[in-house]
């Protein structure tokens, strides 16, 4: 089943394409690398006031979504 992201945009002109927030200069990446600094999602609202709750939740879904199919190698400890 394919989620429809309706906050996640893809523009050749913006990010040079990166996914990003709602057409805005603001990657998914950036708000996943956020999330990891702000874990309280107050906090990061305070420090993106323009971000909103779905935008969130649509991140960590296309995040998440995107490393379905990939394996990462780590080595035994």
């Amino acid at each position: 089943m394919r989620t429809k992201f309706s906050r996640i945009t893809v523009n050749p002109e913006i990010m040079n394409g990166q996914p990003c927030i709602r057409n805005m200069r603001l990657t998914v990446r950036r708000v996943v690398e956020a999330l990891a600094l702000y874990p309280d999602w107050d906090e990061l609202q305070r420090e993106y006031p323009e971000i909103e709750k779905d935008d969130i939740r649509q991140a960590l879904q296309f995040a998440a979504g995107n490393l379905y199919d990939q394996s990462i190698a780590f080595e035994a400890a």
